[in-house]
C-alpha cells in the first residue's frame, strides 16, 4: 500500500459482489487512504452483497438510480456530508442491455429496451456529471473515471446493443471532460478493461470464447479485475493530473494487435 488517496473522498457506482471491478476498486481505494460512499440502483442491491463490502471498507450505503437528476442530486448532496466536503474521484460502473437479457439478436432490438439500455449504461455518466458540475462538488484536479469496453470500437457480435452504448459513454466522457477540464480542472477518462468474468460481464452469450480469444491474442494475457483496480486508482491519485479526455486501454496489448503467434498455431492446427 502506499497512501496514493490518502485523504481522498469519492463515490463508487456499481459494487454488487465480489466479482465486479467496482467492489475490487472500492477495496483498493481503502487500502490507499481513500474514504468513499457507495452506491448502486435498489434493485442492483437487493441482489448483490454492497453491505458486506459497506463493513469491510467502513462507508455508508445511499441507493440512488443513477437514470434520475432528483436522486443523484440526493446522493452527491448527502454524499459530500457524509465525508466532510468535496469530493475528489467519482467512479461509473454501470451497464445493463436488456437487449442482452432478454436474448434479442442485434439485428431485431425492441428499441424501448434500447432506450432504457442507453440510459442506464451511457447518459446516466452524463447525469452524473451534469449533477456534479452544476453543484460545484468536485475538488480540483479531481478524477472521474468510467468503465468501458473495446466493442465500442470493434465488433464483436454478442455483445450487441451495448457496444453503441459503451461508444457512446466514450464520447460523453470527451466532450463533458472538456468543459470540466476547463472550468473545474477535473479529469474525466474511460478504462476500456479486457474481457472480465464479472457477473454482468458472464452474462454476455460467447463470453467464455471471446475471453479465451483475447487471452491468446493479448502478449501479457487478459488483466484481472483487481488489476484495474489497480489502474483505476493511479487514476483518482495525484500521479496522473495531466491526463484527462483519454480512453485508456487496460487489455495486456489486445487493443494493438493484429494477430498473435498463438492464434496463428490454433488455426494451423486444424488445417
Amino acid at each position: 500500500m502506499y497512501n496514493l488517496l490518502k485523504g481522498k473522498k469519492g463515490i463508487i457506482f456499481g459494487a454488487l459482489d465480489e466479482k465486479s471491478i467496482a467492489w475490487k476498486i472500492a477495496e483498493r481505494a481503502h487500502e490507499e487512504g481513500a474514504t468513499f460512499v457507495l452506491t448502486n440502483a435498489p434493485v442492483a442491491m437487493r441482489m448483490g452483497a454492497i453491505k458486506e463490502l459497506a463493513k469491510k471498507t467502513g462507508s455508508e450505503i445511499i441507493p440512488a438510480d443513477a437514470t434520475s437528476i432528483e436522486d443523484l442530486e440526493i446522493l452527491i448532496n448527502k454524499s459530500m456530508k457524509i465525508l466532510g466536503g468535496k469530493l475528489d474521484f467519482i467512479l461509473h460502473s454501470i451497464g445493463m442491455s436488456v437487449n442482452v437479457r432478454k436474448g434479442n439478436h442485434y439485428t431485431e432490438q425492441n428499441y424501448k429496451f434500447t432506450e432504457k439500455g442507453w440510459d442506464i449504461s451511457a447518459v446516466s455518466f452524463h447525469k452524473v456529471m451534469n449533477v456534479l458540475y452544476r453543484q460545484d462538488a468536485m475538488n480540483k484536479w479531481g478524477s472521474i473515471v468510467a468503465l468501458t469496453y473495446m466493442a465500442a470500437q470493434r465488433v464483436f457480435p454478442d455483445y450487441n446493443d451495448m457496444a453503441d452504448n459503451k461508444a457512446y459513454l466514450e464520447s460523453i466522457a470527451r466532450s463533458f471532460g472538456y468543459f470540466f477540464g476547463v472550468e473545474k480542472k477535473v479529469r474525466v477518462n474511460t478504462i476500456s478493461q479486457s474481457p472480465t468474468p464479472t457477473t454482468a460481464g458472464s452474462g454476455v452469450k460467447g463470453f467464455e470464447g471471446f475471453f479465451n480469444y483475447a487471452e491468446k491474442m493479448s502478449p501479457l494475457g487478459n488483466a484481472t479485475a483487481l488489476e484495474c483496480a489497480d489502474y483505476t486508482i493511479t487514476l483518482f491519485s495525484d500521479l496522473t493530473k495531466k491526463v484527462t479526455l483519454q480512453n485508456l486501454f487496460h487489455d495486456g496489448g489486445f487493443s494493438n494487435m493484429g494477430v498473435s503467434q498463438s492464434i496463428i498455431e490454433s488455426f494451423s492446427a486444424k488445417s
